[in-house]
């Protein structure tokens, strides 16, 4: 037991120092080619209520209300809006390159592997580490040239879950996520079961990036990019899931709600660029601190149906 506990720790420091690798080598900013996909990135699709399919077991769960749910991550150009806007109501300050708001913290039982999360000022996003494409001029926030309809990245739960509430929604629940990604069968992917580069970004999506921007190294694309559409001599396939949500396996992962007891880290699904086919499975999960961040970390909300969409 011992050696495979010691084993599995050593294969998750490499991944973390793999990861930290290639944030190192990004650049602190960043211009590229603007592609524009035909989505529209401020659409929300309705989810109903009923039974699906859960894990890779495909236990039946339910979710017993209608939601809706954002059909793409949370752009560069979305976030910094949101920024904006935070800092004239006083809700978001900077404080040592970094983006900080107040959270009114969680109860702390000492377990284990649980932080403690305390009420106070917590990191939303960094302003000073390779990867952020978001930039502060001294008066207000503005995105790298052509990363304006990418997903925002390097934002930590707590900055996640401060847009969502901003604007009165939420961050969704593995469950919400989960049926939002498969809908009412047992497939692998959102859009089916088999994958390629051609339905999502993943790690054998370095020869797109290459074609498009003309990088050696992974990076993100436009949200909704896999809809059928040709770019630059290639072509993608039209890869939503069943309610009609794009990138819900790949280019980032995403953060979920999910407060569980004993526990302190919140959990993602989706996978990303920088992972393999496996990592972006609909029952693949991650889970890390709410304060961390990373390049191939972003997320989406839900808000309840007909909820009006106060951030147009």
């Amino acid at each position: 037991m011992r050696k495979r506990m010691f084993f599995i720790l050593v294969i998750l420091l490499m991944l973390m120092l793999n990861q930290s690798c290639e944030q190192s080598n990004f650049p602190l900013h960043l211009e590229i080619p603007y592609i524009e996909t035909g989505v529209d990135y401020n659409e929300w699709a309705l989810i109903p209520a009923g039974e699906f399919y859960s894990g890779q077991q495909n236990n039946l769960g339910k979710i017993d209300y209608d939601y809706e749910i954002m059909i793409t991550d949370v752009t560069n150009e979305q976030y910094a809006k949101y920024l904006n806007e935070a800092l004239k109501k006083g809700t978001v300050k900077i404080e040592n390159n970094k983006v900080m708001g107040y959270y009114p913290g969680e109860r702390f039982d000492g377990h284990k592997h649980e932080q403690q999360i305390k009420a106070g000022y917590w990191i939303y996003v960094p302003l000073d580490e390779p990867g952020v494409r978001l930039k502060f001029n001294g008066e207000g926030f503005t995105v790298d040239k052509g990363f304006e309809n990418h997903p925002v990245t390097m934002i930590t739960w707590f900055g996640a879950n401060a847009y969502c509430e901003f604007y009165g929604w939420d961050l969704p629940s593995e469950m919400e996520w989960e049926k939002a990604a498969r809908g009412t069968d047992t497939r692998a992917y959102p859009w089916g079961d088999e994958i390629n580069e051609h339905l999502a970004n993943y790690n054998r999506s370095n020869k797109l990036i290459r074609k498009l921007f003309g990088l050696d190294s992974g990076i993100t694309t436009p949200v909704g990019f896999f809809n059928g559409r040709e770019y630059k001599g290639f072509q993608t396939k039209n890869a939503q899931s069943p309610y009609g949500l794009y990138d819900m396996a790949g280019n980032v992962w995403q953060w979920t709600r999910d407060d569980y007891p004993d526990m302190s880290d919140r959990f993602m699904r989706g996978g990303s660029w920088a992972n393999y086919d496996y990592n972006l499975r609909i029952w693949a999960r991650n889970s890390s601190r709410p304060d961390y961040y990373a390049i191939n970390v972003g997320f989406r909300c839900v808000r309840k149906a007909s909820q009006k969409n106060e951030a147009n």
